[in-house]
């Protein structure tokens, strides 16, 4: 049997997964002088519903939602301890996405596409858990800046060029034409099972 804060535990141990596996993406920053960074987009979404019915030799799950929605989802065999999913159990799910973006100087980053991912599943015997990431980063070169606007020119890799607003025009000083922008979209999906109360 699984606790909610090993639950819990778990899913931190995967985020922190996902934080290695965008960090092995991103160019070490100058520790002198921080690049200008932000997020442009974050969202998170959690949903939770209650095992109705477990069909094994079907590898059936059948759930009730939030609101009283009855469904059911086919478990493939990537989910290795579906034998311990139990009837009144929680099913969680988290979908996280964002975009952010870091600023360096020439040099300091290059030109390009990089992509990445990464899976992270619970121990064989234990309740069903699980992660998946997506990580996309496109470096792109400022070809012109409009303060007024504000915003920039972008010259993607593939040599088209995009405008794009600048919500803080703050974020524009110290900011030159050459300089690279990173933008990073990260995409993630966290299941955990924990058992239902009083089990």
């Amino acid at each position: 049997m699984i606790s909610l804060r090993t639950a819990i535990a778990r899913v931190v141990l995967a985020a922190s997964f996902l934080g290695a596996l965008v960090a092995c993406m991103t160019s070490e920053p100058d520790v002198a002088t921080a690049p200008i960074s932000g997020v442009v987009r974050e969202n998170q979404v959690t949903t939770v519903a209650t095992v109705q019915k477990v069909d094994l030799a079907k590898r059936v799950v059948t759930l009730k939602g939030e609101k009283g929605n009855v469904f059911t989802i086919h478990c493939g065999e990537e989910v290795k301890n579906l034998p311990q999913v139990r009837v009144g159990d929680h099913v969680s799910t988290t979908y996280y996405e964002s975009v952010a973006y870091e600023v360096h100087k020439p040099g300091a980053a290059e030109v390009g596409v990089k992509s990445g991912s990464g899976v992270a599943s619970a121990k064989p015997g234990e309740k069903p858990a699980g992660v998946a990431a997506d990580v996309i980063q496109v470096t792109a070169t400022i070809v012109s800046i409009d303060k007024a606007t504000p915003s920039v020119t972008l010259r993607r890799p593939d040599g088209e060029v995009v405008a794009v607003r600048v919500r803080d025009p703050k974020k524009l000083e110290g900011v030159a034409v050459g300089d690279l922008v990173e933008i990073t979209y990260t995409e993630a999906v966290a299941i955990v099972v924990t058992p239902a109360p009083g089990s």
